[in-house]
């Protein structure tokens, strides 16, 4: 009877895993790199293909850029007030929303001239935000992602991030790239694909290298991968971190890279 419960047990698990199996490494290639200053504390990155998007944050150093060259100065920049934290950004139709940690306050900007159009209102941490071209999709530092309207930002659904057994928490800076949300998981040097519909883990890129290549020893504990944009005319990821000196783009193996062509919402 023991044999036989054992026998089944192992079955079970088995099954499990062939249901859920472990999300695969991807290797990616390195296309190139660009300098930029090295006191950046990137919460959120946006490249159009010509203009470069970023929030920064920190209380009282915390700020929103645009740029045409990421090494130059800013073509322009708002300073948030030394209370707000910035966080994640995303683009939509011709604004700009911006997360805060933890004030609870998403700030809409004009993206034409960065003049604050509107103040919305959430509960919780604001960490990463996207979009899908219909919803925002926000990360809050759990497991779990919600996709949410950009008129009021209300929630229409919530995604669990699953996949190989593993605790998906901790999700950061998100990138809607190719019809996968890409995820930076805090203080981890991963990025992962997240399918959008099942919030299965499809697989992994490591920054590891990016990481040592930028800030060899993280002499500085927040110097941890964060930053995705996706350039959809080099068909590759631009990756930065906190405090990292430098942006590169990748390209990975699949995970719908390896197709000549692109579908993407029009921001």
């Amino acid at each position: 009877m023991k044999a036989a419960l054992t026998a089944l047990l192992l079955l079970t698990l088995c099954a499990s895993a062939a249901a859920t199996p472990y999300p695969r490494l991807v290797e990616h290639q390195l296309l190139e790199s660009k300098s930029r200053p090295a006191d950046h504390f990137t919460q959120g990155l946006y490249f159009d293909g010509e203009r470069w998007l970023e929030s920064s944050g920190l209380y009282g150093r915390s700020w929103l850029a645009e740029y045409t060259d990421p090494g130059g100065n800013p073509v322009r920049r708002k300073w948030l007030a030394s209370d707000r934290f910035a966080e994640g950004l995303a683009v939509f139709n011709n604004y700009l929303y911006l997360l805060t940690y933890r004030a609870g306050e998403l700030q809409i900007y004009d993206r034409a001239n960065f003049q604050l159009v509107h103040l919305l209102h959430y509960s919780g941490e604001g960490w990463g935000l996207t979009s899908d071209g219909e919803s925002l999709i926000m990360s809050n530092g759990s497991d779990t992602l919600s996709f949410r309207t950009p008129d009021g930002f209300r929630v229409t659904r919530r995604l669990k991030v699953t996949g190989g057994g593993e605790d998906w928490s901790r999700l950061n800076e998100l990138e809607y790239a190719n019809g996968l949300i890409w995820a930076n998981i805090w203080q981890d040097t991963r990025i992962i694909a997240i399918d959008p519909g099942s919030g299965e883990v499809q697989g992994w890129v490591d920054l590891k290298a990016l990481q040592d290549d930028s800030v060899p020893g993280r002499r500085h504990v927040d110097a941890v991968a964060n930053g995705i944009a996706w350039d959809r005319a080099r068909n590759g990821l631009w990756v930065t971190g906190k405090l990292w000196p430098k942006l590169y783009l990748i390209r990975p193996d699949g995970l719908g890279f390896d197709r000549e062509s692109q579908d993407a919402p029009e921001n």
